[in-house]
């Protein structure tokens, strides 16, 4: 029987520090791109490839993560008061009824293979999905996840998703080498943490959609601290390659960078431009700004 990707985790326990003051209080994954938080999206895209069950790593200052999943009482008396029926649905159905949410809680900010470790016992025996919040991709069809899933279902192996980036940017990715197997698909023969480009093996870089098997929980608890004195996830990749395939696919879409102030900022101005109430007034806008 062919399994199924019906879980998903969100690394969110990090500190946000390049995005200081507006990160002390607030998580990163709460930044708004327009009229919904990074986090959302991720979930979003999650929800749309078929996954049921969010698992959300989150850290002590990241209730507001919670809090927004979850349901607004007042909030929503007060929209109902006020017959403000279209801004209740908005609040109503952030997600479908059939989608369930786990918060777990990561106590030290040990990297990220360990934020993929602590979500074990939520995930048990079974392949799932990985999604960075900071990296927002406007993927085709029904987006980047989606794509990948339909990959996992044919191959029943593990997928990354990756891009192609200027080779005096691979210290800041895992990158990939490969051998092409099929249209925008390579299995990966192997994987480097933030290699400086004379020892990068390629400039595909790997971004931040993962699909995994539960293989991967047993090398990420004894692979021990990598670069920055952290538990790398792409370390855990890197053992899981000498025990079974692991592919990686380009996928259709862009990506942006919203872990950078200038990534955060193109996502902003390129979703408002296709905001389907904005994007009128927004775009004359930005014609008659005198740049």
């Amino acid at each position: 029987m062919t399994a199924k990707v019906r879980k998903a985790v969100f690394p969110a326990a990090g500190l946000g520090t390049r995005f200081l003051p507006a990160t002390k209080a607030s998580p990163k994954e709460m930044l708004p791109i327009v009229d919904k938080p990074l986090i959302q999206y991720a979930a979003e895209e999650a929800v749309a490839a078929g996954v049921t069950d969010l698992i959300f790593i989150i850290g002590r200052t990241k209730r507001a993560i919670a809090d927004h999943f979850d349901k607004a009482y007042e909030l929503e008396v007060e929209l109902e008061k006020y017959k403000k029926s279209r801004m209740l649905e908005l609040v109503r159905n952030i997600l479908p009824s059939n989608v369930s949410c786990i918060y777990i809680r990561q106590a030290d900010p040990l990297g990220l293979g360990h934020a993929v470790l602590c979500a074990r016992a939520a995930v048990g025996n079974e392949p799932f999905a990985v999604l960075l919040a900071d990296d927002l991709i406007d993927g085709a069809g029904d987006g980047c996840l989606a794509q990948m899933v339909k990959v996992y279902e044919e191959r029943q192996a593990s997928v990354l998703a990756i891009e192609t980036v200027p080779p005096e940017e691979t210290q800041r990715y895992g990158i990939v080498e490969t051998a092409l197997v099929a249209p925008r698909l390579g299995r990966i023969k192997s994987i480097v943490e933030k290699p400086s480009p004379e020892k990068a093996p390629s400039n595909r870089a790997v971004v931040g959609r993962y699909i995994l098997t539960p293989a991967i929980f047993d090398l990420l608890e004894h692979v021990g601290r990598g670069a920055g004195g952290e538990i790398q996830l792409t370390d855990g990749i890197a053992r899981l390659l000498g025990r079974e395939p692991v592919y990686a696919y380009e996928f259709e879409g862009r990506r942006y960078d919203c872990g950078s102030k200038i990534g955060y900022l193109q996502a902003t101005v390129e979703y408002a431009m296709k905001h389907p109430e904005l994007h009128k007034d927004f775009s004359a806008y930005l014609q008659q700004l005198k740049v």
